[in-house]
């Protein structure tokens, strides 16, 4: 039988996935979810104009799971990344009557173990300065995960779990046209005094291939450059993460997408979408983590 909490009854969790056109995958993560060990008190699916059998396939699960929650909106012209946040908050209006301490944003393409959100939620009860959790998320052909330039402070997109207050005091998710707005929600969190953490005991399984959602792997990576460069990424930095993504499929040119991404918005002087103290505070972050690699690799 599924337990309504976790260990700690306080610590009750409600979940907002953004759904456009993912047929394919979104079974798969209902399959997930309905399965978990402790059930989230509310999910609310947001279909943002899906075109295919998003609707339905979720139809199929809302009358025998009364926590879920299909809401439809009506299809736009104008598609960004910021339609996801605009999505989400549909979904986080919905929610404002609920009783909750952890909110997550959960995609339609993961799946993952039995136990997954009672592990996080462990992991909140532990650490009370605990903000922002999560944990990798791998491609199944892939089967690992690398953090020489994935910092295990940042919390992939894939699957955010906030904790209430830490979300409220960054004011949510930043409707950032070009993207980028997982990392400005953790990042402002880590500003503002919360850890944050990506927890490695537990993975999700990413489904759709990375790089397939939008002209394909070598857009993604360009794209990948020039978020660096308008999220603010130090120049050394960003250098040192396309010189070693150059040894990861497609081998070099992946790296050298990145680094044209990154020089060609530089050149044309883009206008960052972030806060001048985030981005000084992103710096610093890089540049310490980059000498403690240094001191390490110099043995000293």
């Amino acid at each position: 039988m599924m337990k309504p909490t976790g260990k700690n009854p306080d610590c009750a969790y409600v979940l907002i996935t953004p759904a456009r056109n993912e047929e394919a995958f979104i079974e798969k993560t209902i399959a997930s979810v309905v399965s978990q060990t402790v059930l989230p008190a509310r999910w609310v699916i947001v279909s943002d104009g899906s075109t295919d059998r998003t609707d339905d396939i979720v139809g199929r699960y809302t009358p025998r799971h009364l926590w879920m929650k299909l809401i439809r909106r009506a299809e736009t012209t104008e598609r960004s990344f910021a339609s996801k946040v605009f999505c989400f908050n549909t979904g986080y209006n919905e929610l404002k009557d609920t009783p909750y301490n952890i909110i997550g944003n959960l995609d339609a393409d993961l799946s993952f173990e039995k136990d997954y959100f009672e592990y996080l939620l462990d992991q909140f009860d532990r650490e009370p300065e605990l903000g922002v959790a999560g944990t990798p998320f791998i491609e199944e052909a892939a089967g690992h995960y690398d953090y020489r330039f994935a910092n295990i402070e940042h919390v992939s997109g894939g699957c955010q779990m906030f904790r209430r207050e830490c979300f409220e005091s960054i004011g949510g998710y930043l409707p950032i046209k070009g993207g980028g707005i997982d990392w400005v929600a953790v990042t402002t969190a880590r500003m503002k005094g919360w850890k944050t953490r990506t927890f490695t005991d537990r993975v999700a399984f990413h489904h759709r291939k990375m790089g397939t959602g939008k002209g394909g792997v070598l857009s993604a990576k360009f794209r990948l450059g020039r978020e660096d460069y308008y999220l603010g990424s130090h120049p050394l930095w960003a250098f040192l993460r396309a010189f070693y993504q150059m040894r990861n499929r497609p081998y070099v040119l992946g790296g050298l997408f990145i680094l044209l991404g990154y020089a060609v918005s530089a050149a044309r002087r883009i206008e960052r979408p972030v806060p001048a103290e985030l981005v000084a505070f992103y710096r610093g972050e890089q540049m310490r983590r980059l000498r403690g690699t240094l001191a390490k690799a110099s043995g000293s």
